[in-house]
């Protein structure tokens, strides 16, 4: 058991026998920025606004996204330091390998490929909807008719447009990253200016008054419930609900962060770029949604294609078709930025040693990893050719936000220790008691205060989890409800007082998150939240998609893991710098005493 836990939980170090990266050095901060928006920029503003609108929220998706930009800025900032620490390709899986151990590690890249994957499906399901719906859906009921899908986890029919499209950007992918992104440049500023001319021409035929509609004015469908009218027709339900599918409208900036070994001055520039990334999300996001929401009804949008039906209802059909392209070159960007990651990560677990070894070739040529560029390509077109949107949004979620918890929990790991921690203290119970709030008056770091911070972290998740849960099941009109989610409540704010009371870690990064550990427990517990706004099908989901990737890790990853190499490489390196110290202390004695003889 020793032995199975010294290697679940063995951290990933440098090897005194590895060379530099072979991937080309080649992206600056303007490429990086672009990356970010434009991965993350697509069905969100030109799909998921109109369909949570219509559906969940009302004009209340303006809070619904205010919501997810939050959960997703302090996660974006806790990436951001982590890029400042770790500089490698591979994103959250290289953080928590380096910080927790491999077998945290491998959870958290194994639910990246996850997201990745279907983030990619997605997107390409996507865009093949919205040019279906400017044709009539001329091209869905067709392929309906000639090859319907008769399973309920699948789609209805084989979407051909989507499965060519991935298949396309992945051979981009493969033949360089730097004519990828450049593409990407290209794509991204479209978009931007697609999203200006949105908010132009729909700040001027805005209507406040729409965020007014009376409950008498509400349709009444059969099949539908449209709410009370109003700001927030389906009340504050409606707004958190909301956010937990806005949040799939923030899933992509974290791409950023797999280019640590493809970025200029990733130390620098990938905080930056997740930053300034994730401001122009959040404007462009809020903007939209505010004035498609005081174009058109609530009630009257078009879930599919919002904007191009809004413009056509006020008779602006020239400015429809410009949005029209500019959506198109939007989720074109979208699906390459949704599918720029996936090759990385696996080449990152590839070359650890704990998924297949040949996943991390380079090509001479290209400077990409081929073969996991071709593989993810394959896995994703499949993905996209048999299931329909709806399926594979509700699938991505859940892993992103996982990976999102585990980021924020290293980053209090890390600023609560340091490389060379002060063992040489007394461990009593008093003195625990004391250190809670340090009364022992440490000023840096020990075993200790360090083992008192993880400990507390994990009590914090736990007592997350437990309000979580509470808030799903009690009735919040209820006293009972009220005073035990206050009680929960309290208990959290006594466990990040008891964390902020410890010592933190001295060493000097290009960027540290600001107000430890507030913004960190903060993006903890917002994350659990929308978590467990999923409903249960996901989680079945995820958990079977978790029993297959511990399948390969204990069968394959834990046994050919070149960390086990590496521990190796760097302890015979050590004792032979103990044995050149000792061969070199008796020659410098000497010498030293015949200096003094002299």
């Amino acid at each position: 058991m020793s032995k199975l836990w010294a290697a679940l939980t063995r951290q990933k170090t440098d090897d005194v026998n590895e060379s530099e990266s072979k991937l080309a050095r080649v992206l600056t901060l303007i490429d990086l920025t672009a990356l970010g928006v434009g991965s993350t920029l697509g069905l969100g503003v030109y799909v998921l606004a109109g369909s949570v609108a219509y559906n969940i929220a009302g004009p209340a998706v303006t809070l619904s996204f205010l919501i997810a930009a939050v959960a997703s800025a302090f996660a974006g900032i806790c990436y951001a330091e982590f890029a400042a620490r770790v500089p490698k390709a591979g994103s959250a899986y290289v953080y928590s390998y380096v910080t927790i151990g491999e077998f945290v590690a491998f959870t958290i890249g194994w639910n990246l490929i996850l997201e990745y994957v279907i983030g990619t499906a997605s997107v390409a399901r996507g865009l093949s909807g919205y040019f279906d719906s400017l044709i009539n859906n001329s091209m869905s009921k067709a392929l309906e008719e000639a090859m319907p899908i008769n399973a309920g986890f699948l789609g209805n029919y084989p979407d051909f447009l989507s499965f060519g499209m991935v298949l396309l950007l992945a051979a981009l992918l493969a033949f360089g990253v730097k004519e990828s992104s450049f593409l990407n440049n290209i794509f991204t500023t479209v978009n931007l200016v697609t999203i200006a001319i949105v908010l132009v021409a729909g700040g001027i035929n805005a209507k406040p008054s729409n965020w007014k509609i009376p409950a008498d004015q509400v349709p009444i469908v059969e099949g539908k419930d449209f709410g009370t009218g109003g700001f927030m027709p389906y009340g504050i339900a409606g707004v958190m609900a909301g956010a937990a599918k806005c949040f799939y409208g923030f899933v992509g900036f974290d791409c950023i962060a797999t280019t640590g070994e493809e970025a200029i001055n990733p130390k620098r520039n990938i905080p930056l770029a997740i930053v300034i990334s994730l401001i122009i999300i959040f404007l462009s996001y809020f903007g939209v949604s505010t004035v498609l929401t005081m174009m058109v009804p609530y009630f009257e949008q078009d879930p599919h294609a919002p904007f191009p039906s809004a413009f056509e209802s006020i008779g602006w059909d020239t400015v429809k078709w410009i949005i029209t392209i500019g959506a198109v070159f939007a989720l074109c960007t979208s699906l390459l930025g949704a599918m720029f990651p996936l090759p990385r990560i696996l080449y990152a677990m590839g070359n650890d040693g704990i998924m297949f070894k040949k996943l991390s070739t380079v090509h001479d040529y290209t400077q990409t990893p081929l073969l996991a560029t071709i593989i993810s390509g394959i896995f994703a077109s499949i993905m996209a050719l048999l299931f329909d949107l709806d399926q594979l949004i509700d699938m991505m979620s859940i892993g992103t936000l996982l990976a999102y918890t585990i980021v924020a929990i290293c980053v209090l790991v890390l600023r609560y220790q340091d490389e060379q921690m002060f063992t040489q203290v007394t461990i009593s119970c008093p003195v625990v008691l004391r250190q809670l709030f340090n009364s022992n008056k440490f000023k840096e770091p020990n075993i200790l205060t360090s083992t008192i911070t993880k400990v507390g972290v994990v009590v914090f998740a736990i007592v997350c989890i437990i309000w979580c849960i509470c808030d799903k099941y009690y009735d919040l009109d209820s006293t009972e409800g009220i005073i035990t989610l206050s009680v929960i409540a309290a208990a959290l704010i006594l466990i990040l007082i008891i964390i902020a009371m410890q010592p933190v870690s001295t060493i000097e990064l290009t960027f540290k998150v600001p107000l430890v550990p507030l913004v960190p427990c903060l993006s903890v517990f917002a994350n659990l939240y929308l978590m467990f706004q999923l409903d249960v099908y996901t989680w079945i989901r995820f958990l079977i998609w978790v029993a297959i990737g511990y399948i390969i890790y204990f069968t394959y990853g834990i046994r050919k893991s070149t960390q086990i190499q590496r521990n190796r490489n760097n302890a015979e390196a050590a004792l032979r710098m103990q044995h050149t110290n000792q061969a070199f202390e008796p020659d410098w004695k000497s010498e030293h005493i015949i200096a003094e003889k002299h």
